[in-house]
């Protein structure tokens, strides 16, 4: 039986690795291994040792040379990670859109979910912490509020309801009247109960 022997190249080279960057500090020859940005805007870095990394950090202030309303602009920016935001219901929604409405739009159908496939009052989450009273259930359902609640924000949310779904403002719909009478059998129901 004879041994086979595995013959290696030996004739390539290691590329040669680039030289070390040298630290930017003036009178320091050691080896930089660390960045620092020259300017706010990113205009390059300079490259410094250990030492002078840290002198460096210490001295560095990144709001030098911007007014207080600046940096305070600048922070609100930093929220959302400075790109551009839009209030909600812009982009082509109104909150007069009858897809808005969560309650008869397409919106309902998250409300539907929340409660279960058939939609029965018994299937509704723990977290949603359902109240025992079926009227007061579906108090809230058609008002879309859950328990607690304070009676400013009720009222608020009366006023709100009755804005969109009046008859005069939807040219005399018959459903946005029957919604409305609802709405109003809802809110006195809530009003009058004393587990708000």
């Amino acid at each position: 039986m004879t041994r086979r022997t595995r013959k290696t190249r030996t004739d390539w080279a290691e590329p040669d690795a680039p030289p070390p960057l040298i630290c930017d500090h003036p009178d320091c020859t050691s080896e930089a291994s660390y960045r620092a940005p020259r300017t706010r805007e990113g205009d390059g870095n300079y490259w410094f040792c250990l030492d002078h990394v840290r002198e460096y950090n210490k001295a560095w202030n990144y709001f030098e040379g911007m007014s207080e309303e600046e940096i305070f602009a600048y922070q609100r920016e930093d929220v959302t990670g400075h790109r551009p935001t839009w209030p909600m219901g812009t982009n082509g929604r109104t909150h007069d859109h009858p897809d808005s409405d969560p309650e008869s739009g397409v919106f309902g159908m998250f409300r539907d979910a929340l409660r279960g496939n058939g939609g029965d009052e018994t299937s509704r989450p723990a977290a949603a912490a359902a109240p025992r009273d079926p009227e007061l259930n579906r108090a809230l359902d058609i008002m879309n509020l859950t328990l607690p609640i304070a009676r400013d924000d009720l009222k608020l949310r009366y006023k709100e309801l009755v804005k969109r779904h009046h008859p005069d403002a939807n040219g005399g719909d018959k459903k946005a009247e029957e919604r409305l009478k609802l709405i109003n059998q809802a809110y006195s129901h809530l009003m009058a109960t004393d587990s708000l």
